[in-house]
């Protein structure tokens, strides 16, 4: 997988294309981020009064709705799906794994059928001030910041109240848009807790904006979940590196099936698209 490092070296057709996205699509992003952070507060006392759902919850909620609203304007330029066979299969409680390709990633996870979803990452993005707040409050666990028994406490917190959390194992964004080597946090988190793995593979982000890269540029995002796995299934001592060896193993299948289909236009899998 290469990524075209310089705008010089694109078709002219395209390079309008391109222009126009990051002229437009640039623009409204930061429109709407500001719009959001607005109301925010206002949103988030009507919930607060209209449901029982929990500041966390909440957050979450206006969180995945913040995503359902850049995609949406990005419609023109991005198109988004999510492939799964059973997507009662892979809704809360459970534990997200994903692969990393580009800062645009965790936007197009707003396709996932569930917003009570809560992201182990690392201490750098509670760095953009103008989101750090909306994280803390959302619950967002900062890998880096915690000891393993506080992390795993708070993580079970939040599976055991039927809530979600996603891992980017990698720990960093691919630059060849192959998997790198995985960290055990996820797979340990799941031996010790039971919550089931559902593995996401995402494809095309790498094409939105790689790392290196300061302009976007239109693709088709698309993210496949792989059937659960049930870590009360394995047995073995150090149950957690089988799974984690294990789970790599399919999505590397996976991924590959995704090219593959990506090369020869099939599109036989059950899909929810967002901006068909």
């Amino acid at each position: 997988m290469t990524w075209p490092q310089s705008i010089f070296t694109i078709r002219p057709l395209d390079f309008l294309l391109i222009l126009l996205m990051n002229l437009t699509a640039l623009p409204l992003m930061l429109i709407w981020t500001a719009v959001g952070i607005f109301l925010f507060p206002v949103l988030f006392l009507i919930l607060k009064v209209a449901t029982r759902w929990n500041a966390e919850q909440i957050t979450r909620r206006l969180i995945w709705v913040y995503g359902r609203g850049w995609l949406a304007t990005m419609l023109p330029f991005i198109r988004s799906e999510l492939i799964a066979r059973k997507q009662h299969k892979i809704k809360p409680p459970c534990i997200y794994v994903a692969n990393h390709l580009s800062f645009f990633d965790i936007y197009c996870l707003a396709v996932l059928p569930s917003f009570n979803v809560s992201i182990a990452i690392r201490n750098w993005p509670f760095k953009m001030y103008w989101y750090a707040p909306f994280m803390h409050m959302a619950g967002y666990l900062n890998i880096e910041k915690m000891s393993w028994k506080k992390f795993s406490q708070s993580a079970a917190q939040i599976l055991s109240k039927g809530g979600a959390l996603l891992f980017f194992p990698e720990g960093h964004r691919s630059r060849d848009g192959q998997l790198q080597r995985f960290y055990s946090g996820a797979f340990r988190l799941a031996a010790e807790t039971g919550f089931k793995i559902v593995p996401l593979c995402i494809q095309g982000t790498d094409e939105v904006l790689p790392p290196g890269r300061w302009w976007l540029k239109p693709a088709k995002v698309t993210i496949k979940a792989i059937d659960p796995v049930y870590p009360k299934s394995y047995t073995a001592p150090h149950d957690h590196r089988l799974i984690r060896k294990n789970v790599k193993q399919m999505m590397i299948r996976s991924l590959s099936e995704m090219d593959l289909n990506k090369r020869m236009g099939n599109a036989n899998e059950p899909r929810s698209v967002w901006g068909s």
